[in-house]
């Protein structure tokens, strides 16, 4: 007799093809398909297992971008130019020169090497041996060839870097190499590099009492290129030796490019000068000015400058360029000035300019070793920390000689926006500060790997031209905005450039880089710098 019983919840009702119902429990098949699971994945974790490490392979490279530097060697002639200006390192026709030196130390930092041994490493990779501009040197032969550098060679390295500028200029678009012909400007910072150990020799203490060398580095501004170069102790004044650097690099810009107009597209006009307070020295400003050079000195605070700032009513102050908006929430706000201080012995025809940023009071470190509190007169310091006044105003001060006055007007009145024009350039004298925190953190700058102060003088130009080599591979390949702005630094180059793992292979008698899947700059930059004529 058929059951009538209904199905209850553990049941459901099913076809079994003959047309008949019937039913299937629902629990009995969650547990055969979660046993299944169990199963499948018991499977997949045995599989999982058996990865092994096998043979490397040979033709395997982890900076295929370093194809890159050899093309900008190849259209640049950086390496042979480097040698023509560097003179005879060896008796003996063999081995590396001295520019094939450079380039391997350059091309080692670019690739993240930080010491000498890193050349070594370099050198152990086959694969990118073949992609390297130069063969590179054992870390001992490095070293070796780096101490028979001298005073000349160093000098060499500044024009060759200059001429190879030229060279770069004639391969970019008219307008980028007319903008940049018209108009050099110049820019002139120290920066301290640590060392450790009493080896290091030409080294010193500097005022925080770290032991370090100190490059005195002369960028070109609208290139982005350091040009010049000097390595000091670490308790030497820069303003000693500023004097020979900006005659050096003024004559080297002069004779690579003036010399030229078909290169370059147009003679030189101008060229202008910035440093900072660290160079306040009348000798630096007398040397600009016998070289017809505008030039943008940063002053030091001392009473007689803080006596005409506070002459200057409140009226003669205009707004500056591109920083009205940035104290909204703060409460502050940045005004400049022409107030009447010109030291003795300076040419003349400087003007003085002060800058000041209203501070509130609430903002005033109460901390003495708070760089702000230097910025403000002692008498308003002194109010805003006791509450009696809601804000302060901090001072900088510039000695310049580029016209800031009306000429047409009876009284050689102050033109407003020659003044804030005025600042606004100088305010970018900061590029170069972004170019010595490259140098540190984006190729090897940061410590000196050597206690022979020769080799780091070499180690500190390999640095420096690993810079340049940088900005000469986006400024021919046109990833940045086109106007030397813009641009990624050496880290963020080689994570998306230099540091790109590749298989070399050589089929029908060509290289190809079979790179991994995915987006990178080399597809985009190898080609671009290929189509390029050999310099």
């Amino acid at each position: 007799m058929r059951s009538t019983r209904e199905p209850d919840a553990n049941h459901s009702m099913i076809n079994n093809g003959s047309g008949l119902k019937g039913t299937r429990s629902v629990s009995v098949r969650a547990r055969r398909s979660k046993q299944s699971g169990q199963r499948s994945g018991q499977r997949r974790k045995v599989r999982r297992g058996r990865w092994r490490v096998g043979r490397a392979d040979v033709s395997l490279t982890p900076s295929a971008g370093i194809a890159a530097v050899a093309e900008v060697d190849r259209v640049l002639g950086l390496t042979a130019t480097l040698d023509r200006h560097l003179p005879v390192l060896k008796q003996r026709d063999r081995g590396l020169t001295g520019g094939q030196t450079l380039t391997a130390i350059a091309s080692c930092q670019l690739a993240g090497g930080d010491h000498l041994v890193a050349l070594d490493r370099r050198r152990a990779d086959a694969a990118g041996q073949e992609l390297e501009p130069v063969p590179t040197p054992a870390s001992t032969t490095a070293a070796g060839l780096a101490r028979r550098f001298t005073a000349e060679a160093f000098t060499g390295i500044e024009a060759a870097i200059t001429a190879v500028n030229a060279r770069a200029l004639g391969l970019v678009g008219q307008v980028r190499r007319t903008a940049v012909s018209r108009r050099v400007t110049l820019d002139i910072d120290a920066t301290d590099v640590e060392v450790y150990g009493r080896a290091k020799t030409g080294s010193a203490y500097n005022y925080q009492g770290q032991r370090t060398y100190r490059a005195d580095i002369v960028l070109w501004a609208e290139l982005g290129i350091p040009v010049a170069a000097d390595l000091l102790a670490g308790d030497d004044d820069p303003r000693s030796s500023v004097v020979a650097l900006i005659r050096r690099t003024h004559a080297n810009v002069l004779s690579s490019l003036s010399g030229r107009p078909a290169a370059t597209g147009a003679a030189v006009t101008k060229v202008a000068l910035r440093m900072d307070a660290g160079y306040f020295a009348a000798d630096a400003a007398i040397a600009a000015h016998d070289l017809d050079i505008e030039f943008a000195i940063g002053v030091k605070r001392n009473p007689a400058v803080w006596r005409a700032a506070t002459s200057v009513p409140d009226h003669a102050y205009v707004p500056v360029i591109g920083m009205n908006d940035t104290g909204i929430e703060t409460g502050s706000r940045t005004e400049v000035a022409v107030i009447p201080y010109a030291p003795k012995g300076w040419p003349a025809g400087i003007t003085c300019l002060a800058r000041r940023t209203r501070i509130p009071a609430d903002q005033i470190s109460r901390d003495p070793r708070a760089r702000k509190r230097r910025t403000i007169p002692k008498d308003q310091l002194a109010l805003a920390l006791d509450g009696k006044v809601d804000h302060a105003y901090g001072y900088s001060f510039i000695l310049t000689n580029r016209p800031v006055h009306t000429p047409d007007h009876p009284d050689c009145a102050v033109d407003p926006e020659a003044l804030a024009e005025t600042e606004y350039w100088y305010r970018h004298r900061t590029d170069i500060e972004a170019l010595n925190k490259d140098a540190k953190h984006g190729a090897a700058l940061r410590h000196m790997p050597s206690g022979d102060t020769t080799v780091n003088q070499v180690w500190m130009w390999a640095a420096l031209l690993a810079c340049a080599i940088s900005a000469w591979i986006q400024e021919l390949t046109g990833i940045d905005r086109g106007n030397g702005r813009g641009r990624r630094t050496i880290t963020r180059l080689r994570h998306e450039l230099i540091n790109i793992p590749a298989r070399v292979t050589h089929p029908g008698r060509t290289t190809v880089l079979r790179l991994p899947p995915g987006p990178n700059l080399l597809q985009t930059v190898l080609p671009r710098l290929q189509s390029l004529p050999a310099g």
